[in-house]
């Protein structure tokens, strides 16, 4: 079986359990009072490229919710702010699956301004039965995509 392949920020494809990326720019509304990168942004931006990496594999989060009930929800977070990130900087925002579960993946994330490393972070994400709020398997047609070795 060919492994699931994603458009890097590039265009090359990538298998799914590749790392994926995201070009973003920092935007006025993303500074704080000093001009830099409020701290949460960095999470924003990590919470982006997760999605856009579903949307790349085919998998639609409404689609999810309204036909199987199920949800992500960030569960624990780790962060290192290496850097500051400021106003107009174009950052490259990658996702890696660092492992997976029944129920949960964990993700290495890393933000990057050019080759300079500003943000990592280990964000573990678990599927939830929405209705119940409950630990979820996740579902069987993304979980058949990272069936994959990398």
């Amino acid at each position: 079986m060919q492994p699931k392949t994603v458009p890097d920020a590039g265009g090359e494809s990538l298998p799914a359990s590749s790392r994926f990326s995201l070009s973003v720019r920092v935007y006025y509304e993303d500074t704080d009072a000093g001009g830099v990168v409020y701290y949460a942004n960095y999470l924003k931006f990590c919470e982006r490229t997760r999605t856009e990496w579903l949307r790349a594999l085919g998998v639609a989060q409404h689609a999810l919710l309204d036909e199987q009930g199920v949800g992500f929800v960030v569960r624990s977070v780790q962060a290192d702010y290496r850097a500051p990130a400021r106003l107009d900087d174009a950052l490259e925002v990658s996702a890696r699956i660092a492992s997976r579960r029944r129920a949960s993946l964990v993700f290495d994330h890393e933000i990057r301004r050019g080759g300079e490393l500003l943000f990592t972070a280990q964000v573990l994400v678990a599927c939830v039965d929405m209705r119940r709020m409950k630990p979820a398997a996740l579902p069987a047609s993304l979980h058949a995509l990272l069936e994959s070795p990398a």
